[in-house]
This record gives structure tokens, C-alpha cells and sequence, in this order.
């Protein structure tokens, strides 16, 4: 038997969704509950200090969420090249259907409040270093030097985010697809 999902959750799985697609200040409270199904109250009881604490968590999630699906993704392919390819192609996918976007990107919420929202900024860092940090670890495990690896993590953080955002204006993967090629270039 399928395990009951909690207010809580569904809360926060609208609220993310909400925020990736509308952004921090795009997305009230109301909007919140009316989408979530959850009863007014629920939402300050389980996020007694309000939208600020819910878009912590949705960050701290959408972290998770993608580097999950990073790891498997990573992990095809017997060279880093094969293995990035594979991942920028996974994404570029899920942006041909703009309806089925979820855990994709915080690109959006993180220049909405980089300089607003000090809790917020630190959390989108935080989540941008540990994906940046994984594309170094699988650079590395390949056989890359440290300096090269790190400096190109950099890059591919920078490239996927951008992509993402041409994406979703686009409508479709393109854009990631096209940085994928170049990827390639980078990676030969």
C-alpha cells in the first residue's frame, strides 16, 4: 500500500512548483493553499514563519531532487563526455514539455532574492556549490586534475543554468542540447 503523502508535503511540492514556474514574488500564499488543497491553517502550522520558510524548504528540496537525478544520470556513459551528454539530454527533455517541469532549476528564485533574502541566497548557493561539486568529483573521476576539474564544474553550473532558462523561454531543450554539443568540445 502506497504511503499517504502529509499536508506538509503536499504543501511543499505546490510551493516548489510555484516558485520554479512563477518565482519567490510571483507566488502568494493563497495561491499556495488554494493549489495545495491544504487548509489556511496548515500552512502556518507546518511554516509557523510563512513563505520565507517555505521557500527554504522548496530550495533545500529542489537541491536533493536534482542532485539525485544527477548522480544516476552521471553515471552513464563510460567517459565524462558520454556521461554530461547523457545528463544535459535528460534535462533538455523534460523542458520539450513545459507542463512536467518540477525539480529543475532555482535559477529563477536566486536572482529574484539574492539581495533580498540573505537565508534564501545562502540556501541557493549552497545548493549551486553542491551541484557544482558533484560535476567536479565526476570530472575528477575521469582523470581530470583538480584546478581543471573545479574551474570546469564552474562552467557546466553556469552553462545548465543559463541553458535552463533559455529553455524554458524557448519552450523546449534546445538550448541545452546545443551546450551539450559544446560540452563535448570542452571535454575532448
Amino acid at each position: 500500500m502506497a504511503k499517504k503523502e502529509s499536508t506538509k508535503d503536499i504543501i511543499l511540492k505546490t510551493a516548489t512548483c510555484l516558485f520554479q514556474r512563477q518565482g519567490y514574488h510571483g507566488t502568494g500564499l493563497n495561491q499556495i493553499i488554494e493549489e495545495s488543497g491544504a487548509p489556511k491553517g496548515s500552512i502556518y502550522y507546518h511554516f509557523p514563519n510563512g513563505k520565507e520558510e517555505i521557500a527554504l524548504e522548496a530550495i533545500h528540496q529542489m537541491k536533493r531532487d536534482i542532485l539525485e537525478r544527477a548522480q544516476e544520470d552521471l553515471s552513464e556513459g563510460e567517459t565524462a563526455a558520454e556521461a554530461f551528454q547523457f545528463y544535459i539530454n535528460k534535462i533538455a527533455s523534460i523542458f520539450d514539455h513545459p507542463k512536467t517541469m518540477e525539480g529543475l532549476s532555482i535559477g529563477l528564485i536566486a536572482s529574484e532574492i539574492s539581495s533580498t533574502h540573505e537565508n534564501l541566497r545562502l540556501a541557493c548557493e549552497a545548493a549551486f556549490m553542491d551541484w557544482q561539486a558533484l560535476y567536479v568529483n565526476k570530472l575528477k573521476a575521469h582523470g581530470m586534475e583538480t584546478e581543471k576539474a573545479e574551474e570546469l564544474g564552474l562552467t557546466i553550473t553556469a552553462l545548465i543554468e543559463g541553458a535552463c532558462t533559455l529553455s524554458a523561454t524557448h519552450k523546449n531543450g534546445d538550448p541545452l542540447r546545443v551546450i551539450g554539443k559544446q560540452l563535448l568540445l570542452l571535454l575532448s
